[in-house]
């Protein structure tokens, strides 16, 4: 602690002549502080080694994938990078391998904006690789503008869900190979203002970048639900989680004016995290000996939350699945 005896006698002389409003300064400065430290969420304490495991993670070339890839690659498990731009995803993969001393990490091409892409990939992960103990289903868009996947579908509800829907449903008999494992959903907790609109799920009679971002996000809690009930004794688990809100690209296209920007800088500042920090809740689900056999839960900060009421509906999350299903051309699973 520093005196104010060691400091420079003007300096003593403006803290004894403002000691209200230095008082006030310091106080308001370590509550910051604090609270900064507070809203960088929980951290994942496990240090579980993923030796001779296999996991996969989606659109694992920067944000939270990325740090997710590193982490676990650290771990000494082989790292898959599923990923839609090649050249980015062999330069993430250069990297992790650099930075974690850890040479098993290899590229797959996957656009989940492309049914045809998520076939692809799927085969080749399943002629290439022998087994995949964890699936985290990472990638995501975030309020795009009003645009179509290559299969005519709402960009976000298409790429956020139908895509990782698909793409884990064919990668299911692997998963059962590789007992225990375990499949990790990112979501968002926009999932608690999101609405499934079964009359259009593609959005095209009333468009909305935010709320064709929450729909996407509450199909991600839903399809969780589902799913769990349906790997029940298989010894596959499923679990989705809001990461917090982190600076990465996945903002780009919220179109946020430059005085908005200004005027929210000083709240986002506060409350926003690191990739290092947003993605430590999907590392926990992942790698935690503590969920062992834990199936079918919603996660924030390293911890149970509690879904929002529209995520807890069996009925509707029994309709996403089927409609889902017809939507992406999936032969009904026993």
């Amino acid at each position: 602690m520093v005196k104010i005896s060691n400091l420079p006698q003007s300096a003593c002389d403006f803290i004894k002549g403002h000691k209200v409003a230095v008082a006030c300064t310091v106080t308001t400065a370590c509550g910051l502080l604090a609270l900064k430290k507070y809203m960088a969420g929980g951290v994942c304490r496990s240090k579980a080694h993923m030796n001779g495991k296999t996991v996969l993670i989606t659109g694992a070339n920067t944000g939270i994938g990325k740090e997710t890839a590193k982490d676990l690659a650290r771990r000494g498990a082989r790292v898959l990078l599923a990923c839609r731009d090649i050249t980015k995803a062999e330069r993430a993969a250069e990297d992790i391998r650099k930075t974690t001393g850890n040479k098993n990490v290899v590229v797959y091409i996957l656009d989940l904006a492309s049914l045809k892409s998520v076939r692809q990939c799927a085969n080749e992960v399943i002629r290439k690789e022998t087994r995949v103990d964890v699936l985290i289903n990472n990638a995501g868009v975030m309020w795009t503008p009003e645009w179509k996947t290559d299969d005519g579908f709402e960009m976000q509800f298409g790429t956020n869900h139908l895509g990782h829907f698909l793409f884990t449903n064919l990668l299911l008999d692997l998963l059962k190979k590789s007992t225990p494992s375990r499949i990790v959903n990112v979501s968002s907790r926009a999932h608690e203002r999101g609405k499934i609109n079964f009359d259009d799920l593609n959005s095209e009679k009333n468009y909305s970048r935010s709320e064709a971002y929450n729909q996407s996000k509450l199909a991600n809690v839903l399809f969780t639900r589902e799913l769990s009930k349906r790997l029940q004794g298989t010894g596959v688990t499923v679990n989705s989680l809001h990461p917090g809100i982190i600076k990465t690209e996945l903002g780009r296209y919220m179109g946020i004016t430059w005085w908005r920007k200004i005027l929210l800088m000083p709240f986002f500042l506060l409350i926003i995290k690191n990739p290092i920090q947003g993605a430590q809740t999907t590392i926990h689900c992942a790698v935690s000996q503590e969920l062992d056999g834990v199936s079918g839960k919603y996660f924030s900060d390293c911890a149970i939350k509690e879904e929002a009421p529209q995520a807890q509906d069996d009925e509707a999350a029994a309709r996403l699945w089927k409609v889902s299903e017809e939507m992406v051309g999936l032969t009904q699973r026993s």
